[in-house]
């Protein structure tokens, strides 16, 4: 399996753990390859099979020396399943590596997962970064993620964890077709992988590479949350730079909020993130609201600085940083 190991090249990990076929499989991959990790497994309490996963985590953990977290969700979520446990099951994430100092986050989606977003995506009417927007490595907050399994099948999975007797549960939640992700699993992508495996390969790294060359982002100025980047002057291109820095800070830009982006040049993303673009550059930042004197607000003027960036840049005293 041509498994992107060689790639992880931090000291202190943490495995996003289920216990299912994926998770389990990597989770003896890195094992293999003498991967420090320790592992993290989220019970949202909705299946009776939950708790024997738990059970499982526990005692791998004992048996291999690894630290285990686990986290209890006792709120019933009653709708909108798959992106309210995501945002929960993040947050854990999120809480974990601050609190131990984690470099990096593994998670073990694999080649039938990178197709299956393809495909939703494509269906919802979506441009090439939304397309390839399941990468191999991504920034989130103060740490990175990585999916070192996005070119092995599941197929290839499952032959490993039955080469090696490698105990592993089928969580019967994810045959249910009510999840949007199920049903394209079940009706697209396992029956197009089964016959077109080598080719989506190859495809996607084609599309990697084009993409790669047409997204260059460039950035003029970093201090604290302070991003500014040169504007391309080409919105699929600046949404791009704004969509990746949103990303790190833990945001995921919805269809709206890229509209809203285009429409206003100035807004406010989620009440957390400001955001503007002007003639020359895109400024990113924390939205704070701050009393500011006049003579602040006049040297902003001059210097071109947009309104919505203005208290964050007072607060942290950075305009005479600014030299762009």
């Amino acid at each position: 399996m041509n498994l992107q190991i060689s790639k992880i090249n931090t000291e202190k990990n943490l495995l996003a753990f289920s216990g299912g076929v994926d998770s389990s499989a990597l989770f003896f991959l890195l094992l293999k390859n003498n991967i420090p990790f320790d592992i993290a497994i989220v019970n949202y309490n909705i299946r009776e099979q939950s708790k024997k996963e738990i059970l499982y985590a526990k005692q791998l953990g004992e048996k291999y020396k690894k630290e285990v977290f686990i986290k209890d969700i006792t709120e019933e979520i009653s709708s909108n399943f798959e992106k309210k446990a995501r945002d929960l099951r993040y947050a854990f994430f999120d809480e974990i590596i601050e609190q131990n100092s984690y470099e990096s986050l593994i998670t073990a989606h694999q080649l039938n997962d990178k197709l299956e977003w393809f495909l939703m995506q494509f269906s919802k009417g979506a441009g090439l970064v939304e397309l390839l927007s399941f990468e191999e490595f991504s920034i989130r907050k103060s740490y990175q993620i990585i999916k070192p399994m996005l070119n092995i099948s599941r197929d290839e999975i499952l032959n490993f964890l039955e080469e090696n007797k490698i105990k592993y549960f089928i969580d019967e939640s994810n045959i249910d077709t009510k999840y949007k992700r199920n049903y394209f699993r079940k009706n697209y992508s396992n029956k197009f992988l089964d016959e077109y495996k080598d080719g989506v390969k190859k495809s996607f790294e084609y599309l990697k590479k084009d993409k790669d060359s047409l997204y260059k982002e460039e950035l003029v100025f970093q201090k604290k949350e302070l991003e500014i980047f040169k504007s391309s002057k080409d919105f699929n291109i600046d949404i791009r730079t704004i969509d990746k820095s949103l990303k790190r800070r833990g945001i995921l830009l919805s269809k709206a909020s890229k509209d809203e982006i285009l429409k206003q040049k100035e807004c406010v993303i989620s009440h957390e993130i400001s955001i503007a673009i002007n003639e020359d550059f895109i400024y990113i930042c924390p939205y704070i609201k701050e009393i500011m004197p006049k003579k602040f607000k006049e040297k902003c003027r001059i210097k071109h600085i947009p309104k919505n960036t203005r208290a964050y840049i007072f607060k942290e005293n950075l305009l005479e940083d600014l030299v762009i």
